[in-house]
């Protein structure tokens, strides 16, 4: 009886990955979407390395695909909804098995990477890591397509990237020494630095429309919470100012690419004020708390132990996803990436510019 449940679980999942692949028919002309980033982004590559750094088990996944996907949500992340909203079918991890169809583009995102090899090394895939894997797709597509339709075909597509929420966090989660080894303008332009020479490399194959979103207010995540003495409910100082450095090079690093690259077309969205104002009105964007996950252990439920399969094995867990912000100790809900997603997909330039996501795809 245990083998054939197993066995229906296993077909339901299958069945389900090759419809959420294939998806209904894409319109002639479509734009790809490429993916590269951390666990924002994430769908499952990192099922498919040796790392404890998943969330292929209960209880991610709930509330939406009704079983655990590898996605570190309750649900969705921004992708999958950016994604439809382009009229495209859910983009699987591009590490999936069997996982060769690219008309639709692919995502590279790994949970814990950083733009630094150092960050979390070992135990995800870095951001060259993931260059690389895009210059493999490049070089099938090519090969398939031949130059001319290959070039027209990535200059077509847009390409989602967030990364940098790693670098600043783990030298408080490791006990790294990095940060007393540079300044923090110094560890922020390496930071930036490898995510430009990325956009650049990407750029050299055809890629031209670029959408990004800069840090949310990493200070305030219950993972960071933690970190301040007493329990006071305050944001972690240092982590948060870290954040606002990055924020500020990142605009001046696109705008000076705007100018030097031909064509090159870009989307920022600041997840740091969408997630700043969240924190401060939750009430106004349907959520009953901001301050503790639904899902983990100790002060704020922000020790990083929600499945209990990273050592920690006990953990709480809420009975509604959706009135929280954060599923887990560092991870947002499914609605909350709706949400945000919308903002990505057709928001002001207040909060989403030059471009938003929708023109990007439009252009």
């Amino acid at each position: 009886m245990a083998s054939l449940r197993l066995f229906l679980c296993f077909f339901i999942f299958r069945a389900t990955s090759v419809n959420l692949v294939r998806g209904s028919s894409l319109p002639k002309n479509h734009a790809a979407l490429f993916i590269l980033g951390d666990s924002l982004f994430d769908p499952g590559n990192n099922n498919y390395i040796n790392t404890i750094v998943r969330a292929n088990y209960w209880p991610y996944g709930e509330t939406f695909f009704k079983y655990p996907t590898g996605r570190f949500s309750d649900g969705r992340i921004i992708p999958d909804f950016i994604a439809e909203y382009a009229n495209l079918p859910l983009i699987p991890p591009y590490l999936q098995p069997g996982n060769r169809q690219f008309s639709y583009g692919a995502n590279f995102a790994s949970a814990g990477a950083g733009a630094l090899a150092e960050t979390n090394r070992g135990s995800v895939i870095d951001l060259k890591t993931q260059l690389s894997y895009f210059k493999k797709v490049e070089k099938l597509q090519r090969q398939k397509l031949g130059d001319a339709k290959a070039k027209a075909f990535f200059s077509k597509a847009v390409y989602l990237i967030h990364i940098g929420a790693n670098d600043y966090i783990s030298p408080f989660t490791t006990n790294s020494s990095v940060l007393q080894s540079y300044s923090k303008e110094e560890y922020v332009g390496m930071v930036i630095g490898n995510l430009t020479e990325t956009i650049k490399e990407i750029y050299k194959k055809g890629g031209r429309k670029f959408g990004f979103l800069n840090l949310g207010a990493l200070g305030c995540i219950p993972l960071m919470k933690v970190f301040v003495p007493g329990n006071t409910g305050s944001c972690f100082e240092e982590a948060t100012v870290l954040a606002k450095l990055h924020n500020a090079v990142l605009s001046k690093a696109l705008h000076e690419l705007e100018i030097k690259l031909a064509e090159f077309k870009y989307a920022k969205h600041d997840f740091n004020i969408s997630s700043s104002e969240r924190l401060n009105n939750p009430e106004k964007y349907g959520f009953k708390e901001a301050d503790i996950a639904c899902c983990g252990s100790g002060p704020y439920r922000g020790i990083f132990s929600c499945g209990g399969k990273r050592g920690v094995t006990e953990y709480e867990l809420c009975s509604d996803p959706t009135g929280y912000l954060f599923f887990d100790s560092s991870h947002i809900s499914d609605k909350v990436n709706n949400q945000i997603a919308e903002l990505i997909w057709s928001g002001t330039p207040y909060i989403t510019g030059p471009y938003n996501m929708k023109a990007l795809f439009e252009v």
